[in-house]
């Protein structure tokens, strides 16, 4: 019963772990859907944290294991208090772990669009090193943007029959 209640518990962080902002990975529901693309400059770009979530599935699953290894400690009585301070000190814990495991490095990149205007978007670090003065394009899907190198422009091959 333990081993199962631990298992359901790591299952919980471990999928709370997938979750990813990186700009190299794009969501199904993106996927085959028109983009807005607009080009701009990289004026700076700072690493930042993205916070972690707390959606209670930690404290959730540290709860129950803390209950669950607090109630086998000495008598029937002693169990039961043991067991709810297990129940508090777990889901304390299991909200730390999963606030700490869903973190990420992140990047700021501040541009500046061919208007003028300038716009701040953070995402995880991706493959992509972004410098200032660096052309880039911003790619805006279902109201989520990320930062890209921009294409290198070519002129169209000469007809060679003219």
């Amino acid at each position: 019963m333990m081993t199962r209640k631990l298992l359901i518990a790591a299952s919980v962080l471990a999928l709370a772990a997938c979750s990813t902002t990186s700009p190299d990975v794009i969501q199904r529901g993106d996927a085959q859907r028109l983009s807005q693309v607009q080009d701009a400059t990289v004026l700076s770009v700072r690493p930042v944290t993205v916070d972690g979530s707390q959606s209670g599935a930690g404290a959730v699953a540290g709860g129950v294991v803390g209950a669950v290894a607090g109630s086998g400690v000495g008598g029937r009585r002693e169990g039961q208090i043991v067991g709810v301070l297990g129940a508090v000190a777990g889901a304390a814990l299991g909200n730390v772990i999963e606030r700490n495991v869903t973190s990420e490095s992140a990047v700021e990149v501040l541009v500046q669009l061919r208007n003028g205007e300038r716009r701040a978007i953070v995402q995880a670090k991706g493959n992509e090193t972004l410098n200032p003065g660096e052309a880039v394009i911003l790619v805006t899907t279902g109201g989520k943007t990320r930062v890209t190198r921009a294409p290198a422009i070519t002129a169209p091959a000469a007809d060679s029959k003219s």
